[in-house]
């Protein structure tokens, strides 16, 4: 039997309590309007403080972009020469810091946009030379200037990387590729034939692993005795990659993107370019210009200029990448035993080839560990 809606109660809860459970409903309100007007409040005043924050660094980044237009920050390196050696890597540090704007540059100051890094406060600002767009970066640390960069647009890299389907399209060929491993087809006879070279020659290959993997050791032991120039060299590199379009605010598609680059630069100028094609000039070229780039690396990036967790968390990626770079001069290296015994040029570019092949496979698997650290370990 349905009851009548008539005869539903019209009392409110408060009128079936007791006059005290009124009162301590009415106070149990009271309080938690008073809580919420409490966070409220602090949420707006911690928001606002953000947003002056935000705002003094985008105004200390828009004064100094001024300032190093009108040449403020401007030093001349070779004033570094016959000066004592610290003196010269302050100056030196300056100017790498602070390169000269190019002429004719034109910053937008009314467009900025400003993000945070593990460096500090990254503001950018539209700019361009001529046709050529870009922007202005300026890395601050406590409000002032540390670092001021024109960056082109992609700087020397391909429009394409920087876009979502490519992305996607590297995901599908990394686990592609993995996958094809594992089976028959070409892609895995390819490994094979190309593991089965290295084994033929297998000493060749020990003896280049020893040399390379000991400059790059002899290189950060190096930085030990001389820090302040190793962090030059670093800080120079770091300028070199800002210009390459990799740095503080030049990757903003996370772990894809970062991971595309990496693997794309390494690929076409690390592997093809420096190393592959000098190599076919009889290996040596290879070998010289991978002595020298392994020493380099190792006084860059030695452990005396990093936090021990950082570094130890960068050791796979060198070890992983440079082998790359180690196969791509074993190749160079068979090549020429095989001309100078009178076997011909064309079976040593099959060498060549295959351990084109195999380092590329290494640098794939480096650049996705080096995203996900850099981007996710490191939080950069």
């Amino acid at each position: 039997m349905t009851v009548p809606k008539a005869q539903y109660p019209t009392h409110n809860v408060e009128a079936l309590l007791p006059r005290a459970g009124r009162r301590g409903l009415s106070s149990c309100s009271l309080l938690t309007r008073c809580g919420l007007g409490l966070l409220f409040a602090l949420l707006f005043t911690l928001s606002l403080g953000f947003s002056l924050a935000h705002g003094e660094e985008i105004e200390a980044a828009r004064q100094a972009v001024q300032e190093w237009q009108a040449g403020k920050y401007t030093v001349d390196p070779s004033q570094a020469f016959g000066k004592p050696a610290e003196e010269s890597v302050r100056i030196l540090e300056r100017y790498i810091a602070f390169p000269p704007p190019p002429q004719g540059l034109e910053v937008n100051l009314e467009s900025p946009l400003a993000e945070e890094s593990t460096r500090g406060s990254v503001v950018s600002f539209p700019a361009s030379v001529g046709e050529q767009t870009g922007e202005v970066r300026v890395l601050l640390k406590n409000g002032e200037p540390t670092r001021i960069t024109w960056v082109p647009a992609g700087g020397q890299l391909p429009p394409w990387i920087e876009s979502p389907v490519t992305w996607g399209v590297f995901v599908l060929v990394s686990l592609g590729w993995v996958l094809a491993l594992r089976g028959g087809g070409i892609l895995a006879q390819w490994w094979r034939e190309g593991w089965a070279l290295v084994r033929a020659h297998a000493r060749l290959y020990l003896t280049l692993n020893a040399v390379l993997y000991g400059l790059f050791i002899l290189g950060s032991l190096a930085a030990y005795a001389s820090p302040e120039m190793a962090g030059l060299v670093q800080r120079l590199v770091g300028g070199a990659l800002e210009q390459i379009g990799i740095g503080e605010g030049g990757v903003r598609g996370g772990v894809l993107e970062f991971a595309l680059l990496i693997f794309y630069w390494n690929f076409t100028r690390g592997l093809v370019l420096t190393t592959a094609m000098p190599g076919l000039l009889l290996g040596v070229p290879a070998l010289l210009i991978n002595a020298f780039r392994y020493f380099f690396f190792g006084f860059a990036l030695s452990p005396a200029l990093f936090p021990t967790v950082a570094f130890l968390a960068h050791v796979p990626t060198l070890i992983i990448e440079l082998q790359a770079y180690i196969l791509g001069t074993f190749g160079g290296m068979v090549l020429a035993g095989r001309v100078l015994r009178g076997e011909g040029f064309r079976p040593g570019l099959r060498a060549v080839g295959l351990m084109v092949y195999l380092g590329g496979f290494f640098l794939l698997i480096g650049a996705w560990y080096e995203a996900l650290e850099i981007v996710v370990l490191l939080g950069r």
